[in-house]
């Protein structure tokens, strides 16, 4: 019977279970809790290094900390609510919390793809331009694309639960993942989603696809100065400081370039491996950050390792 979002008769979703594995979902949770922890205290301590460190006050780490910011917004906006259904049995979602869900996802995914877009500018614009780079990336300037890029996320991603409430569900309300995505709950209305569909393609290709496109035209310009270097050895030095936001950009796009293909092309796949790639695409870029820039910014990993030591000497 079809329902909308103002029905009484069944005003929610299903949050996708384990397949078979139903019985141990209590067990399954404590890698995801693990994980969870893990990202809140990466996160934490690399806020708490940024801000406890003056020599990091520079935009590549005012930078950093909004991604660390994001990575905990989007964990913690969808890892508790799955640790509720596996310990507790709480399948049932409604349908306000869902759109509200998945809004703050897509946006803040957004979000973070317009900040390592920043990045990506950041390091062309020290490597190429080493002599204006104070003058065009001031504390002034970080903070108004930071502004500029929850705009966006927002301005861009709104629209999506806004095309979803007028429509009417019926049949199947069980989602693929645990948490609710745009695609996941739009393929269970039971009207033409055409405008949803081809809004929800616009908004993906003109943020995450332009972002990773001018972020691969930036290191190709930043791989041509490099180039132009004559010493081996100055040329690795000057691109060991964009190691880091490589790896951080693979594990964002990675996953994200992941669930897509699984969206668009894993009908037939086991609804497992739906699950297992959402699970990857929130939790691996929240667990992968801090310890990339922790292992690769020796100001962070010994801010870190004094922060450390001072609650370890600290009087109980």
């Amino acid at each position: 019977m079809p329902f909308s979002n103002g029905s009484e008769l069944s005003p929610s979703f299903i949050l996708a279970s384990l397949p078979g594995l139903e019985a141990a979902q209590s067990w399954m949770a404590i890698p995801l809790c693990s994980a969870y922890v893990l990202a809140v205290l990466g996160n934490g301590a690399v806020l708490l290094a940024v801000r406890a460190e003056p020599s990091l006050h520079a935009p590549m780490y005012f930078f950093l900390c909004m991604l660390a910011a994001i990575d905990l917004a989007l964990a913690t906006a969808t890892v508790p609510r799955i640790l509720c259904f596996y310990w507790f049995g709480s399948r049932e979602i409604s349908f306000a919390a869902c759109l509200l869900q998945m809004f703050l996802i897509h946006t803040l995914s957004a979000v973070e793809s317009t900040v390592l877009l920043a990045m990506a500018v950041d390091r062309y614009v020290a490597i190429c331009h080493p002599l204006r780079h104070a003058a065009i990336l001031t504390n002034g300037a970080t903070a108004k694309i930071g502004l500029l890029a929850v705009a966006r996320g927002v301005l861009f991603f709104l629209p999506l639960p806004l095309l979803l409430l007028p429509l009417p569900f019926c049949g199947s309300r069980v989602l693929s993942h645990s948490f609710c995505l745009h695609q996941d709950v739009m393929n269970l209305a039971c009207a033409n989603t055409t405008p949803s569909v081809v809004y929800g393609l616009t908004a993906i290709l003109l943020v995450m696809g332009l972002d990773a496109v001018l972020i691969c035209l930036s290191y190709l310009l930043i791989l041509k100065a490099v180039l132009r270097l004559t010493a081996w050895r100055e040329r690795l030095k000057v691109f060991s400081t964009c190691i880091a936001h490589v790896c951080v950009v693979l594990a964002f796009y990675v996953p994200l370039i992941g669930l897509s293909v699984v969206h668009r092309f894993g009908k037939d796949l086991a609804p497992l491996v739906h699950i297992v790639m959402g699970n990857i695409y929130i939790l691996v870029p929240a667990v992968l950050n801090p310890i990339i820039y922790g292992v690769r910014t020796k100001q962070i990993h010994r801010r870190i390792l004094s922060l450390i030591h001072v609650t370890d000497r600290a009087p109980r």
